[in-house]
This record gives C-alpha cells, sequence and structure tokens, in this order.
C-alpha cells in the first residue's frame, strides 16, 4: 500500500477519512451506505440495487478470494464507489481470474483502502446514510472543495434510478427440464440468479424491460408475474405501481421481492420512507408472524414499506396483511393479500444467506400459480 496515492471520503455532514487509492483513481459520488457481509463482496458489487452508491465493508480484509466470472449478479459493477479496510496483498482461490483490485480499476470504479470502516460505520449508523464522494490522484483537493462538491450532487430521495438499471430488451431463461410455468419478470434491476431459481422449479422466465406495460404483459397470459428488486426511491416507481395494480387486479399470482416488495406495498396503497441507514448484508433476521420461524437473509434496502408486524389493513383488492418483520427495528418485511393472489418480501430469496432459509419461497410461488389455475 506505500506506492498508493493519498485519497478522501468526504461526507455531506463534513466529516472526512483518509486514506490510500484502490481501484480506479478519480473521483466518485454517491450516497455512502455500509454492507455487513462477511463474504460476498462481488455479488455485492454487480448487483443493480447499489447503483449509485458507495459501498463500505465492514468485514476488515476484503478481496481474500480475487474476481471470478462467475459470481456476477448483472453484466457490471454497479457501485459507484467503494471503501474497505485492508484490502488482500494477494487473491488466493482456485477460481479466481484476476484480483478484486483490477476488476475496479477495468471498470472504472474509485475506491478508497486504509480506512478506519468500524468508525466510519459508526458515524453512519448515528448519522444516516447520506450523501458523499471518493477522491483520489488530481481529484483531490483542499476539504471545502470536496464538501461543495459532494453537496452538489443528487441525493437518494426522490431518484429514479430503476430506468438506468433494466434491461433494454426482453430475453428469456429457460425452464430446467419441463417447463411447467411461464412467469413475466419485470426487471427493475434483476440480480442473474433469481431467473435461475425459478428455471429450476421449471419455470420459463421472461425477464421484460421496466417500460413493459399492463397490456402487453397480461395480453401474453403468464401464469404469474415477477416483480424485481432495484435501486432508488420507491416513491418514484409509478410505472411499475400501475403495472402492478394492474396484475392485482387480474388475480394473476404475483410475487416481488426487495424493491418489488415496495411496489406492491405502493399498489396496495401504503406508503414508503427512506430508513436511518437501510439493511444491507446476508446476516439480516426476518421473522415470519404467522409460524414465528426466523430466516437468516440477504438484504439491501434504503427504503420500507409503512405498517407494524402483523398489521392488517384493507386495499382496493381486499385485505392485505404485514406477513414478515425485521426483530431488530420491526422494519415490514413482508406482505400477503388474503384474497389476491399475490406476496412479497423485502429481502432476496436467491441469495445463500440462511444459507437456504428463504429459497422456500419460490416453491410458494409455484404453489400460487398452481392453485390460480395459471
Amino acid at each position: 500500500m506505500t506506492d498508493r496515492s493519498a485519497a478522501a471520503l468526504v461526507l455531506e455532514d463534513g466529516r472526512v477519512f483518509r486514506g490510500e487509492a484502490y481501484g480506479a483513481v478519480g473521483q466518485s459520488l454517491g450516497e455512502v451506505v455500509f454492507s455487513t457481509g462477511m463474504t460476498g463482496y462481488q455479488e455485492t458489487l454487480t448487483d443493480p440495487s447499489y447503483h449509485r452508491q458507495i459501498v463500505v465493508q465492514t468485514a476488515p480484509q476484503i478481496g481474500n478470494t480475487g474476481w471470478n466470472d462467475e459470481d456476477d449478479e448483472s453484466h457490471r459493477i454497479w457501485v459507484s464507489g467503494y471503501v474497505v479496510r485492508d484490502p488482500a496483498r494477494v487473491p488466493s482461490n482456485w477460481r479466481s481470474t484476476r484480483s478484486l483490485e483490477d476488476a475496479l480499476r477495468e471498470q472504472g470504479v474509485v475506491g478508497i483502502a486504509g480506512v478506519d470502516t468500524r468508525t466510519l460505520t459508526r458515524h453512519i449508523r448515528e448519522r444516516g446514510a447520506m450523501r458523499a464522494g471518493v477522491f483520489s490522484g488530481d481529484a483531490v483537493a483542499g476539504d471545502e472543495e470536496l464538501l461543495t462538491r459532494v453537496l452538489g450532487s443528487e441525493g437518494m430521495v426522490g431518484a429514479d434510478l430503476a430506468g438506468d438499471v433494466t434491461t433494454s430488451e426482453p430475453y428469456v431463461v429457460p425452464a430446467v427440464g419441463e417447463r411447467r410455468y411461464t412467469v413475466a419478470a419485470l426487471d427493475l434491476g434483476i440480480k442473474s440468479n433469481t431467473p435461475r431459481m425459478m428455471a429450476a422449479r421449471g419455470m420459463e422466465v421472461h425477464v421484460l424491460p421496466l417500460g413493459t406495460s399492463a397490456e402487453e404483459l397480461l395480453a401474453a397470459a403468464p401464469d404469474g408475474v415477477f416483480l424485481s428488486n432495484g435501486p432508488g426511491d420507491p416513491a418514484t416507481a409509478d410505472t411499475a405501481v400501475a403495472l402492478a395494480r394492474a396484475v392485482l387486479a387480474a388475480r394473476v399470482p404475483l410475487f416481488g421481492i426487495c424493491f418489488g416488495n415496495q411496489i406492491l406495498g405502493r399498489a396496495l396503497g401504503r406508503g414508503t420512507y427512506k430508513m436511518r441507514y437501510g439493511h444491507r448484508g446476508i446476516n439480516i433476521p426476518v421473522i415470519d408472524v404467522e409460524t414465528g420461524q426466523v430466516a437468516i437473509t440477504a438484504q439491501n434496502h434504503g427504503f420500507a414499506v409503512e405498517g407494524e408486524p402483523g398489521e392488517v389493513f384493507d386495499t382496493d383488492f381486499g385485505p392485505a396483511k404485514v406477513s414478515h418483520y425485521c426483530p431488530n427495528d420491526d422494519t415490514v418485511e413482508g406482505l400477503r393479500c388474503l384474497e389476491a393472489p399475490a406476496f412479497s418480501v423485502q429481502y432476496h430469496p436467491e441469495a445463500a444467506a440462511g444459507p437456504h432459509d428463504a429459497a422456500p419461497l419460490f416453491d410458494r410461488f409455484a404453489g400460487l400459480m398452481d392453485r390460480s389455475g395459471h
């Protein structure tokens, strides 16, 4: 690390953290957030839900297993900046093809290393996720100048970002073995493992761009509709909400995850709000209200649906219930319609957090399509 140029992480409240350049050199602006996963940095970096965010890794050493060509969750790295404490000097894994830093440099991701990430994480927990910037090389200037750049950047409230990450053209992930169902998946920032998990259960998944109309989607007569994860403020996602309402009205089975949970919540008349620092990591507990069962889940969200654990509320499509919650803060983690064939969760069932605590949700989706006759 001794031959690296100086770098700085500047937060919008004026706090400055010093370190050394890691990855690409230059300037990056975004919302600073922390992720508590001990592993899975490649999946984190390539998750479209992290679009326009500067990710702080709370695990002290990052990069040990290098970078490979199989574990990407999308076609590129989406984070706007990266903050680590102790980057591995040499990657060591039989699947590794290059180092983490090589991947960051190749894709122009500006990072900073040598930061006291424990202190930084505590600061974000106390003050909340906020605008920030990573600066290195020629981009470094006086603190006041760097703070001015940060304050001139856009915040996450009101950010409409799903359109930045959605697929430009529809594509199909074929079912493994016999095709039992046809699923229309609205791509709000979908991770590549999600269609694979559905395909393994006999679902032929048609991944559709965000701009797909409800009429186009329903004309294809899918057995079920899936709303994916994605970035940004759900209060801006009016197009996706209108589509979800049309699907609910048509009584087509609907399953949403993460951003999709917030879309379903809005379609059911619930509001959403920005959390202080969100849930990001692979070790977050969720309780099923019906059974009391606890699942250890993977999450990445900075917004949440309004509601209380176990709350039953009226909607335009019949009663619905807050089906899951996080015991850490009582955040809504799932919704279930009691009459319409629809449910959602705020976490990522395709990720191996528990390691498979949430995978049966895909089986539940299949059962919903069976019972609905679709």
